[in-house]
């Protein structure tokens, strides 16, 4: 009998999850015989327990919002990754016991924009100031030679951006939400919103439009992405970034020197299409 190995997402909510579709798919092409990927319902107070309960079949967990940063008392490491944003998506269990955790996200962005022909820019623009906003900060960080503008609804949220913007050792300007319509002046906008927020600016998109990664995947395209390729503009998305953050995971859990990208991209966009 094989070795069992078990994963999961953990989140709350997570019944849309679709990082077992993709974690799933992968095992199935690697061939990883007595791997499960499950997803459960916890949040920040059910975390500890959860963690405490685990037993030694546990290979790597994935975490999703509310607990990237409730996670992180509850191990052992983080990478400077995750130690720069604060934010932990990833924790694999190592066989000496210890729990190692990492962010996934920001090298997940920076893939994701290197497969659609993005891989330097002089500047960039960043809607919203939440906690993927941090993360796209800190992808920029490596990519972008200039300043990072953020649209952002209160000076609560900008002064957050700026003291991210410190840490990550990039400029951040910020202006004030209703003016975000001026981010498309941008060769490279990064949307980190929730689902409508930026419905309102899809008539603005310029004829020139650069590029956009827009972060949300479901529904998809969002009226902003759909404006943005009709008028030629290069979109990236937020299934790119699930898939790419997720083919980082499968590879720090398993071991396995390369992930499925291609599949897991076909899984994840089988699961997202009308039925």
């Amino acid at each position: 009998m094989s070795q069992q190995h078990r994963a999961a997402v953990l989140g709350s909510p997570i019944a849309h999850s679709l990082s077992p579709v993709l974690h799933r798919t992968a095992y199935a092409e690697l061939g990883l015989d007595g791997w499960s990927y499950e997803r459960f319902e916890v949040d920040e107070d059910a975390l500890p327990g959860f963690v405490a309960a685990l037993d030694d079949s546990w290979a790597g967990l994935s975490l999703t919002m509310p607990l990237k940063r409730a996670i992180i008392p509850l191990l052992d490491e983080i990478s400077d990754t995750a130690a720069s944003v604060e934010a932990v998506n990833t924790v694999v269990f190592r066989e000496d016991g210890r729990r190692v955790g990492d962010n996934t996200d920001v090298p997940g962005m920076i893939a994701a924009l290197r497969e659609r022909g993005v891989e330097k820019v002089e500047s960039a623009a960043v809607l919203g100031a939440g906690a993927t906003a941090s993360s796209a900060l800190a992808a920029l960080a490596r990519i972008c030679t200039g300043p990072v503008t953020a649209y952002v609804r209160s000076e609560a949220r900008a002064e957050e951006m700026r003291g991210w913007g410190e840490r990550l050792a990039v400029e951040v300007r910020t202006v004030d939400w209703e003016r975000a319509a001026e981010a498309f002046e941008a060769p490279l906008v990064i949307a980190t919103t929730p689902t409508g927020t930026t419905n309102a600016l899809a008539t603005a998109v310029p004829d020139r439009a650069g590029t956009l990664f827009d972060v949300l995947y479901d529904p998809w395209p969002t009226p902003l992405a759909a404006a943005w390729s009709e008028r030629g503009g290069r979109v990236v998305g937020g299934l790119d970034l699930l898939v790419h953050q997720a083919v980082l995971q499968v590879e720090q859990m398993t071991g396995a020197p390369e992930a499925p990208l291609a599949a897991m991209r076909a899984a994840g966009e089988s699961a997202l299409s009308p039925s």
